[in-house]
């Protein structure tokens, strides 16, 4: 059953942006394999954007790029099959791609058709060049049915950017996951400010429908089509990824796994964080808080206090898994590093219900014992820390 947990995979888009082609799509099946990303939960191998020619053929089809693709699509399809991998395409519902190739509007069902001929178990529909007077929601539903009408399994991957707010209409008309924001970019400020844009939509997310929040950039470091901005440091792809696993996200990877060096491999491969993102209730997280920081300055400039508050520096998160147990994230949004804090009673554990939370960290393993009350750890400036919590009697 398609998406009964967050989809898992590797999209082309934010390191190669049009420069795909048959053998990268093998060489990174290859990687997926060997380097252990399949084994560890990522099934999909998505190309994104620019495989096509930049017309339609005589009878009305949709023709891969000779050059790129001079085998056809369909052999690309059974070599990443023949990896235990399943194979991703993409288009849009608009007349033209993004890039300005040929898209799906009044083409859905051939399309769609086309699509389960070459052996594609995933699509991802963009929203470029949509014609002002179509209907979005039509639209989209119109490629559902399509996609439907093959009798293949297809995961449909709405990425419509949050118009018209998807969160409370994809699910509805047959989408496995939805885009609810612009495109991420490398950089810190970019991914945090997407995922905290959706905070409070994602209590419409969950098992076989997914708030899509893009591809990650986790190893990409500055290097590829979407770095743009300060590069991230391996603390930052830390904060990145534990918060994609939180909200239960989809994990679409799209850094260089030919070349990922080794932190960010270990981290986009933990077992501990992908049983979070995992987790087969898909529970959103509850949001403890949302706040600035107090930020102290021993030598203030003259005039100015000591202490000072920034806005919105500081998240805490706590998720609920169907194990009965909890994770507990500590967010350091700010450029100090900086005391987070968690009242036990926002997390709905007040110190007369005679409970605590037997604490472990999620990354390192180390127990840190039962803490009652509160619990508000020194988080290094833009990083994060999770703990595993089980309720105790105290």
């Amino acid at each position: 059953m398609i998406a009964r947990t967050a989809p898992m995979g590797w999209n082309s888009w934010n390191t190669f942006g049009a420069n795909i082609s048959d053998a990268l799509v093998r060489e990174m099946a290859d990687a997926m394999v060997e380097k252990g990303y399949r084994d560890a939960g990522y099934e999909y191998l998505v190309i994104d954007d620019c495989w096509s020619l930049r017309e339609r053929g005589a009878d009305g089809r949709l023709v891969p790029d000779p050059e790129k693709f001079p085998h056809g699509m369909k052999a690309v399809a059974d070599y990443v099959h023949s990896k235990g991998l399943k194979f991703g395409m993409y288009s849009c519902a608009g007349v033209r791609t993004c890039a300005g190739y040929p898209a799906s509007f009044d083409h859905e069902f051939v399309d769609a058709a086309t699509f389960a001929e070459w052996g594609v178990d995933f699509l991802k529909y963009d929203f470029c060049n949509f014609p002002a007077n179509g209907d979005c929601k039509m639209r989209y539903q119109t490629m559902s049915m399509a996609l439907k009408a093959t009798g293949r399994e297809i995961l449909f991957s709405a990425c419509n950017w949050g118009q018209q707010e998807p969160w409370h209409w994809m699910r509805s008309i047959g989408a496995h996951m939805y885009r609810s924001t612009g495109d991420i970019l490398d950089n810190f400020v970019s991914f945090t400010n997407i995922a905290k844009s959706q905070l409070p939509n994602f209590c419409d997310s969950g098992n076989y429908c997914f708030n899509d929040i893009d591809m990650l950039t986790v190893g990409m470091y500055g290097k590829g089509n979407v770095g743009i901005g300060k590069v991230c440091t391996d603390a930052e792809y830390r904060v990145q990824f534990t918060l994609w696993c939180m909200l239960s996200a989809p994990l679409m990877m799209g850094g260089d796994l030919r070349s990922m060096n080794d932190f960010c491999a270990d981290l986009l491969r933990n077992p501990q964080l992908i049983a979070i993102d995992q987790d087969e209730e898909a529970r959103p997280p509850y949001v403890v808080q949302l706040d600035g920081v107090t930020v102290t300055n021993p030598n203030p400039p003259e005039g100015e206090h000591p202490w000072s508050r920034q806005p919105e520096t500081s998240l805490t998160l706590l998720k609920h898994l169907s194990d009965g147990e909890f994770i507990l994230g500590y967010y350091n949004l700010s450029t100090q590093d900086s005391e987070i804090p968690c009242i036990f009673a926002d997390c709905g554990l007040p110190y007369a219900s005679g409970y605590g939370f037997a604490m472990t960290d999620v990354l390192t393993g180390e127990d840190i014992g039962v803490k009652r009350d509160f619990y508000n750890p020194v988080i290094p400036a833009h990083d994060c820390r999770l703990f595993r919590c089980r309720l105790v009697r105290c």
